[in-house]
């Protein structure tokens, strides 16, 4: 764990000592978030923090390659290196598209690229935890690689609209996801939990750590395009590279033999699931209304929140809440008895749903 720590602790401390210089820098650059019809900032805000995270994660990465047991993982596969180049890829793209602004099909042809080159690295899916283990021929795992990193990182983008909000929602995903690979690499033969999973969340959650302090409201600095990219990215990577590592029939803890099957689908799935429910939303909404799925509007999640009274700060934890409860939920059934585990969930359901209940009309002064 110590290995986890220092991982953590240095993506957390590059990222924070690096955000007030990718601030000057968005500031020069003109990166800079103007108010908008769909926006709740009052005031202008630089754009660019997605820069201060890429830094944190490579200083996590160069770490990686001196560690004695993560050392192992940079001499035996290139596919950090591949998922460094893939980051290193959304990020300059989503920088790019902070400064001057990219048409919706260029941000596309850069997501497949990033996720193209991670796979050519050999970060791609290899089977299915469906059915037992399901094997495709590799064309399709690898178009299927490279669309859960287009899913992933549109999740994320979409959800990033609140100060706080979006990096939030990633480090408790992140966290969810390093308890869940930790324990089920502890059952690999031999038990290893040095993946490439647990070393990816672990720094994705000192990414978030380190940038948390100057975004959450009121923040000094949005993530952009090239944070909200990046951080799906890096999600999808932990993901696609624990998926096809684990065998359904295999026993994890004290889960049921029903719950071993259900756990592989379902936490990739619940990790992100706020995000991914956003998404679903917005393009049935917009698709309802007449509009192309991609043209922004003022109907996301967060903005119901603060249309129902809620205020900005009391919104982001609330839908911190709300994914925890789901990814946290989810993983409990690796942990605990599969009734204990729906016991939490019921009683976190209830406290979630009592508390974000419209606020009368008005809007509280604070959390």
């Amino acid at each position: 764990m110590r290995e986890f720590l220092m991982v953590l602790l240095t993506a957390a401390v590059v990222t924070y000592l690096a955000t007030p210089l990718v601030r000057l820098l968005a500031l020069r650059v003109g990166a800079i978030t103007a108010v908008r019809d769909r926006d709740v900032h009052t005031v202008p805000i630089p754009r660019l923090g997605g820069v201060a995270m890429l830094a944190g994660f490579a200083a996590a990465v160069v770490l990686g390659r001196e560690l004695p047991y993560h050392g192992q993982l940079f001499a035996s596969s290139p596919q950090l290196y591949g998922v460094l180049l893939g980051a290193v890829i959304i990020t300059l793209l989503g920088a790019v598209d902070d400064v001057r602004e990219l048409d919706w099909m260029t941000k596309m042809a850069g997501q497949v690229i990033a996720g193209g080159v991670m796979a050519f690295f050999g970060v791609r899916l290899l089977s299915l935890p469906i059915g037992g283990v399901t094997y495709l021929p590799e064309p399709v795992m690898v178009t299927l690689t490279i669309l859960v990193v287009v899913v992933s990182t549109n999740a994320v983008n979409f959800i990033d609209g609140l100060d706080g909000l979006a990096a939030g929602v990633v480090l408790i995903a992140s966290t969810a996801f390093f308890g869940w690979c930790y324990l089920v690499s502890q059952n690999f033969d031999p038990p290893n939990v040095f993946s490439m999973a647990t070393f990816i969340s672990a720094a994705l959650m000192g990414v978030c750590l380190g940038f948390l302090p100057h975004n959450f409201h009121p923040a000094r600095l949005f993530m952009g395009d090239a944070g909200a990219l990046l951080l799906g990215l890096l999600l999808a990577a932990a993901t696609i590279s624990m998926t096809g590592s684990v065998d359904p029939s295999s026993s994890l803890a004290s889960a049921s033999a029903a719950t071993a099957i259900f756990l592989p689908l379902a936490i990739p799935v619940a990790i992100l699931a706020l995000p991914f429910l956003d998404i679903v939303l917005a393009v049935l909404r917009r698709t309802r209304a007449g509009q192309l799925p991609w043209k922004p509007d003022r109907g996301h999640l967060h903005h119901r929140m603060l249309d129902i009274g809620h205020s900005h700060r009391r919104a982001v934890i609330l839908l911190y809440l709300w994914s925890l409860l789901i990814a946290a939920g989810t993983v409990s059934f690796a942990y605990l008895p599969p009734w204990a585990s729906a016991l939490g969930i019921v009683a976190t359901l209830a406290l979630a749903t009592l508390l974000t209940r419209p606020r009368s009309g008005r809007v509280a002064a604070g959390v």
